[in-house]
């Protein structure tokens, strides 16, 4: 059983930047598609940046622009969330989402606040 788990969520400011982390109990290289989705207050669950095998990207128009996501940083098993010039719409849980062939998985998520 793959084991997610998000950190870096926090209190910020709009305009300000935050980075998020999912580490996983693997080697990340192994995920056929690595994702991270929000959940903001009284909405459904969105995706929001996708990275798949070749690197790959895709994000929602939301977000592009302001948020990348990449597996750079020398840690194997996390996948990183960059997120730039936030703004109150932000807000939200941030999950981090793997998958493997027909398996996924999912964090527990970690609370972004972006407010003044």
């Amino acid at each position: 059983q793959v084991q997610l788990m998000e950190s870096g969520g926090g209190l910020v400011q709009p305009g300000e930047s935050l980075q998020l982390s999912c580490r996983a109990s693997e080697n990340v290289f192994n995920f056929n598609k690595m994702s991270w989705y929000r959940q903001g207050p009284g909405k459904e669950r969105e995706l929001l940046a996708s990275l798949t095998v070749g690197d790959t990207t895709n994000y929602a128009d939301c977000v592009k622009g302001r948020f990348l996501i990449s597996k750079v940083g020398g840690d194997k098993n996390t996948v990183y969330l960059q997120m730039n010039n936030l703004e109150p719409e932000d807000t939200g849980v941030y999950y981090c989402h793997a998958k493997i062939l027909s398996r996924q998985f999912w964090g527990q998520g970690t609370q972004v606040t972006v407010s003044s």
